[in-house]
C-alpha cells in the first residue's frame, strides 16, 4: 500500500506546465476519451486507454503466483500479518496490453497519467505508475470535462499524484475485499453455494428487506371524513365559483386522519381525534346537507420556492428514474457517454458547485431564454450538503464556456433527453425564486342535530414562475403535488356565506410504508451517510443480479433468499450490517483521504479486534468467522421464517422457498413478495395439488406410477422398489433407475392420469426402420419430433408421438429440413416505443417464457414482471441491460503510428493551436472496451 502521506509533491501539488520537451504519452481510462481527447491535444502526443483497471488482486487460484500459493493469506489476496499488504496482478486480459503501454513508454519522454479525477481514478493511476514502473517524469494530468480548452489547459498544468487519495481508495479495496471473502464463504456454507456479502451491498440488502418486514407487521385502519364541494356563487368571486373542502374536526375536536395511527392500525396514544366510521360518515353528511355555512377564517402567508441545487450523481439518479424511467446504472451509462463525447461534466461527484465560467453561461441562457427579470442579481451559490464530500469538482452541468441547447447537440434517444434534464436544471439554478400565495379557507357549519362541523380548503397562486418556467423537480410520492402546480381558490371573506353543492362521505384506510424503488434508495443511503454515490448504481445492480431483490414495476421487492442472508447477518455479524457501524468505515475512509487517519492500525482493528477511540471493544473480522462461532450458527434456522400465528414455517432451501406444516411440504412461487405470504395464501398453497399424487401401479412391473411437479415442470415417474436387507442403496440403483417422462402441454398434474403416464413412460416409441436406422417418435424440450439417427423432423401434433406410422415418418424425411423459422405467433401485448432505438415494444413468448424486444434486441421478463402490467419504462429498462450486457463488436485493429517528436513543448502548442483540434496522432487502443 502507498503512504498515507507522500515526500513532498506527492499529495497533488501542482506545477507550471509539462516537464518533458519530447512526445508524451497520455493514458486515460477509456478508448472513447482517448479518441477525443488525442484530437484536441494534437501533434507530440500519444493518447493510449489503460481500458478501466490494469491490475487488481487475484480471483481464482490459478492467478496467485506460484511463490505465494503455500500462504495462508493467498486466497484473501491481503497479507493480513504483513501489515495488510495488497497482492496484486495484472488481469490475464490486460497482460498484452500492458505490454503495448510500455512499448509506447519506451518511446516517450513524459508520462501523464490522465485517468478519472476521483479517488478510483487516482487509485488507478498509481496502478499504472507501479506497474509500467516509467524511467521517464511522470505527472497526473485532472479534468472534469472533455472539451479542447479544458484538455490543454490540463495537459499545461499537471500536477503529482495524491497518495493520500490513493491510500484511502486502497483501504477501501482492501476492506471490502476482506469483508467479501472472508463473509460469503459463511453465507454458501450456512444458507447456498454461490451467494456473496458485501460492505455495502450487504446493508442495501438489510434496508429492503426491513421495509419488507415494516409491511408485513403493518395493520391496515380505517377512517372516514366527508368531502364537500362549496359554492361561492353567492359571494361575487370570480371562477372558481366552486371549490373542494374537507371535514376536519367536529365539535372542536380534530378528525383523525391517516398520520394520527400506528402500523399496528391503532390510534396513537397522544393524539386527541375522533375515529369515523362510514356509517357515522354518511349518516353526518346526512344531517348536515340542510346547514347554513360561513367562511370562519382565510389565512394567507407569502409562497416562496427556490430553484434546485445543480446535480450531483445521486440527485441525477434520482431525477433520471423520476422523469425519465432510468435505472441508476442506465443513468451511469448514459452519463459517462455524455461525459465522454464532450457534453456535460465528469458525472461522479458529491459537488454543487459550479465554475465561474458555468454560472456565468447559465445566466446568460436565463436571460436569453427568459428574460433578465427571471435571473438575480448575483449567482446562486450551492453548499454541499453531503457530508466529506469528495474532492472539489464541479456539479454535473452540461460542458464548455457556452452550453448548447439540446437541440444543438446532435443528440437523440436516452442520450438527448439526459442531456436535456442537466441542461434544464443548470440553467434553472441560477434563476430567480418562485413566488406566490398560499390561502387556507376555514368554514363552518352546524348540522340538524346541533354537531359544529369545521372544513378547510387550501390553494397555492403562483405569481412569479421564477426558475419553474425552465425546470420542475419530480416527487417519488406519485400523489404529490409538483412545485408548480396551482390550487386557485374563490377570493372569499371571512363571514361569507357559502352553499353546499355535495357532502360526500368518504373512506380512507392506512397504507403500508412504501417500498424502495432504486431512487428511494439511493436517497435513503446518502442521508444515512453509507457508501459513495459513484457506487451506488453498482451496488443496486449487485442486489438484483444476485437474487436478492427483484422489482416489481420499479418497486424494489426483496426475495426470501435475501431474508435468510439477512437473518444470518443480522444475528451472528450485527456489526457488519450495522448502520451507524457502516457509517463510520466510511467517514474513517475520509479521514484517511485527507490525511487525518493512518489506515494500518483501523484495519489491524477492524480484522483482529481491538478498541476503538472511545474505548469500546471491537470483536474482529477474523474471529468472527473463526470456527468456534461458525459452529454455533444453525443453517436451519437462519433459513427459517415462521409465519406467525400458525404452525408453518417458510424455509429457504437450495432450490428455492418453500412452506414446511409438520413435514408437508410445497413450494412458493418464486414471485410471490413477501408481504404477500398471508395465512390464506399459504392454505392456498397446501390446498393445492402437491404435485405428488400416485395415479397407480404398472400393470407390468407392479411399480407405483406417480405424477410430481420438479424444477423443470410436471412430469410422471414410477416408484422403485426399496433395496432388499443387506443390499446396498447404491447397488441397487446402479440395477434400475426409475424410468420418467415430462407431461404433455395439454396435460395437468390434476387430471393427468394412469394410462396418459403409460403411454409417456412408453416414450421412445420405436416407430420402425429406415435406411438400416431406427425411428423413433419423441416428446422433446421443443415439442414433438421423429428422430432417425443423427436426423429430426417435427410432428404438427402432439398425438402424432402415438400414432404417426413407418410411411409417414418416410415421407417427412423425404422432405427437405425445414430450416426457417414456424410463422411467427401475435405478440402477448404492444408497448410504445423504445426510447434508445425508437422502435415499437413488443412482448413475445418465447421457448424460456416471455420476453420484451425492439425488434433488435430480446430481453427475458425477470421476476416480478407480468405481461399484463408491465411499463415502458421498465420494458425499456430490460432492453438497455441486455444491451449493456452484450459483448462489444471487435473492430479491426488500427495500424500503429508513432507521433513525431518535435523540439519542445512551445512549439508542440504552437503546432496544436494551428491545427485546433485536428489529431495530430493516433489515439491507440480507441477500438476497445469502455472503463
Amino acid at each position: 500500500m502507498p503512504p498515507t502521506k507522500g515526500s513532498a509533491g506527492e499529495n497533488g501539488s501542482k506545477n507550471s506546465g509539462r516537464q518533458g520537451t519530447g512526445t508524451a504519452l497520455v493514458i486515460v481510462e477509456s478508448p472513447a476519451k482517448a479518441k477525443t481527447i488525442a484530437g484536441y491535444l494534437g501533434p507530440g502526443y500519444v493518447v493510449e486507454s489503460s481500458i478501466g483497471h490494469i491490475r487488481d488482486m487475484p480471483t481464482r487460484a490459478a492467478e496467485i503466483p506460484a511463490k505465494y500459493k503455500g500462504q495462508a493469506w493467498a486466497r484473501l489476496g491481503v497479507d493480513v500479518d504483513g501489515d495488510f499488504e495488497p497482492l496484486y496482478v495484472v488481469n490475464s486480459d490486460k497482460k498484452a496490453h500492458v505490454k503495448k503501454l510500455k512499448e509506447l513508454m519506451a518511446e516517450a519522454d513524459e508520462l501523464l497519467l490522465a485517468t478519472d479525477e476521483d479517488r478510483e481514478g487516482e487509485a488507478i493511476a498509481w496502478h499504472l505508475r507501479e506497474e509500467l514502473k516509467p524511467k521517464i517524469p511522470v505527472r497526473r494530468m485532472v479534468f472534469n470535462e472533455i472539451t479542447k480548452d479544458a484538455i490543454r489547459r490540463a495537459a499545461d498544468n499537471t500536477r503529482d499524484l495524491n497518495t493520500r487519495l490513493v491510500n484511502a481508495q486502497e483501504t477501501r479495496r482492501i476492506l471490502d475485499r476482506l469483508y467479501g471473502y472472508e463473509v460469503s464463504p459463511v453465507l454458501w456454507k450456512k444458507v447456498m453455494p454461490k451467494l456473496s456479502a458485501g460492505r455495502v451491498q450487504s446493508v442495501a440488502t438489510r434496508l429492503v428487506v426491513e421495509r419488507e418486514r415494516e409491511r408485513m407487521a403493518f395493520t391496515s385502519a380505517e377512517y372516514w371524513d366527508i368531502k364537500a364541494v362549496f359554492d361561492a356563487a353567492g359571494t361575487g368571486a370570480e371562477e372558481p365559483a366552486s371549490f373542494p373542502a374537507t371535514l376536519v374536526g367536529l365539535d372542536g375536536v380534530r378528525v383523525a386522519v391517516g398520520r394520527d395511527f400506528t402500523a399496528q392500525g391503532t390510534l396513537r396514544p397522544d393524539r386527541t381525534v375522533r375515529q369515523l366510521d362510514g356509517a357515522t360518515a354518511r349518516g353526518l353528511a346526512q344531517r348536515l346537507s340542510g346547514a347554513a355555512f360561513a367562511v370562519t377564517a382565510v389565512e394567507r402567508k407569502p409562497y416562496r420556492r427556490s430553484p434546485y441545487a445543480p446535480f450531483r450523481t445521486t440527485t441525477l439518479q434520482q431525477e433520471a428514474s423520476r422523469k425519465l424511467g432510468l435505472s441508476s446504472k442506465q443513468t451511469m451509462q448514459v452519463a459517462q457517454r455524455l461525459y465522454e463525447n464532450g457534453h456535460i461534466t465528469y458525472m461522479r461527484t458529491d459537488s454543487t458547485t459550479l465554475s465561474q465560467s458555468a454560472l456565468s453561461a447559465a445566466r446568460t441562457q436565463a436571460t436569453r431564454l427568459y428574460g433578465a427579470d427571471h435571473v438575480p442579481d448575483k449567482p446562486r451559490v450551492y453548499a454541499s450538503k453531503v457530508k466529506n464530500a469528495q474532492e472539489a469538482h464541479e456539479a454535473i452541468r452540461p460542458a464548455g464556456d457556452t452550453f448548447r441547447v439540446p437541440s444543438e447537440t446532435g443528440l437523440s434517444g436516452p442520450e438527448l433527453r439526459l442531456y436535456e434534464l442537466i441542461w434544464k436544471r443548470t440553467v434553472a439554478s441560477q434563476m430567480k425564486d418562485a413566488v406566490g400565495e398560499s390561502v387556507t379557507v376555514r368554514i363552518e357549519g352546524t348540522s340538524s342535530d346541533g354537531e359544529r362541523a369545521e372544513f378547510t380548503a387550501t390553494g397555492k397562486i403562483i405569481t412569479f414562475h421564477g426558475f419553474l418556467k425552465a425546470y420542475v423537480e419530480g416527487s417519488d410520492d406519485p400523489a404529490a403535488d409538483l412545485d408548480d402546480r396551482e390550487r386557485r381558490l374563490p377570493p372569499v371573506a371571512e363571514g361569507d356565506p357559502l352553499k353546499p353543492g355535495s357532502l360526500e362521505a368518504e373512506g380512507h384506510s392506512t397504507r403500508p410504508p412504501a417500498r424502495y424503488t432504486e431512487a428511494t434508495l439511493v436517497k435513503e443511503l446518502e442521508g444515512r451517510e453509507i457508501g459513495r454515490p459513484s457506487t451506488y448504481a453498482s451496488i443496486i445492480g449487485t442486489i438484483l443480479d444476485r437474487g436478492y431483490v427483484f422489482k416489481k414495476g420499479t418497486a424494489l421487492v426483496p426475495s426470501f433468499l435475501a431474508f435468510a442472508v439477512v437473518q444470518l447477518l443480522e444475528r451472528h455479524f450485527g456489526n457488519l450490517v450495522d448502520y451507524e457501524f457502516t457509517a463510520r468505515m466510511e467517514e474513517v475512509l475520509d479521514d484517511i483521504a485527507r490525511g487525518e487517519t493512518e489506515s494500518l492500525p483501523w484495519l489491524r482493528r477492524f480484522y483482529f479486534g481491538g478498541r476503538d477511540p472511545q474505548g469500546e471493544e471491537e470483536t474482529g473480522l477474523k474471529n468472527l468467522v473463526a470456527g468456534d462461532h461458525l459452529s454455533e450458527i444453525d443453517p436451519k434456522e437462519v433459513s427459517s421464517l415462521p409465519l406467525p400465528g400458525t404452525d408453518i414455517v417458510l424455509r429457504v432451501g437450495r432450490y428455492g422457498p418453500y412452506l414446511d406444516r409438520e413435514g408437508t411440504r410445497v413450494n412458493v412461487p418464486e414471485d410471490l413478495a413477501p408481504d404477500e405470504l398471508t395465512v390464506e395464501r399459504a392454505e392456498e398453497l397446501f390446498a393445492q395439488p402437491s404435485g405428488d399424487r400416485e395415479l397407480g401401479s404398472d400393470p407390468e412391473t407392479g411399480r407405483p406410477v406417480v405424477a410430481k411437479t420438479g424444477r423443470f415442470g410436471p412430469y410422471v415417474t414410477e416408484v422403485l422398489e426399496e433395496p432388499e436387507e443387506g443390499e446396498t442403496k447404491s447397488r441397487s440403483k446402479a440395477k434400475a433407475k426409475p424410468r420418467t417422462a415430462s407431461l404433455l402441454k395439454s396435460m395437468t398434474l390434476d387430471t393427468v392420469t394412469l394410462e396418459d403416464a403409460l403411454r409417456l413412460l412408453s416414450l421412445p416409441r420405436v416407430v420402425g426402420e429406415l435406411d438400416g436406422e431406427r425411428v423413433t417418435s419423441q416428446n422433446g424440450r421443443f415439442g414433438p419430433y421423429l428422430k432417425k439417427g443423427t436426423d429430426s423432423r417435427s410432428l404438427e401434433t402432439e398425438e402424432q408421438i402415438f400414432t404417426v406410422t413407418l410411411e409417414e415418418a418416410q415421407a417427412l424425411f423425404a422432405q427437405p429440413k425445414q430450416r426457417g423459422r414456424r410463422a411467427a405467433k401475435p405478440p402477448l401485448r404492444e408497448l410504445g416505443k423504445d426510447p434508445e432505438s425508437g422502435a415499437l415494444m413488443v412482448i413475445k413468448d418465447g421457448r424460456f417464457g416471455p420476453y420484451v424486444t425492439d425488434g433488435e434486441v430480446n430481453a427475458s421478463l425477470r421476476k416480478g414482471d407480468e405481461v399484463e402490467s408491465i411499463t415502458d419504462a421498465r420494458a425499456a429498462e430490460l432492453l438497455a441491460e441486455r444491451r449493456a450486457k452484450a459483448p462489444a463488436k471487435k473492430k479491426p485493429a488500427a495500424k500503429k503510428t508513432t507521433a513525431k517528436k518535435t523540439g519542445t513543448a512551445a512549439a508542440r502548442k504552437t503546432a496544436a493551436a494551428k491545427k485546433d483540434g485536428t489529431p495530430g496522432s493516433t489515439a491507440k487502443g480507441s477500438s476497445g472496451g469502455s472503463s
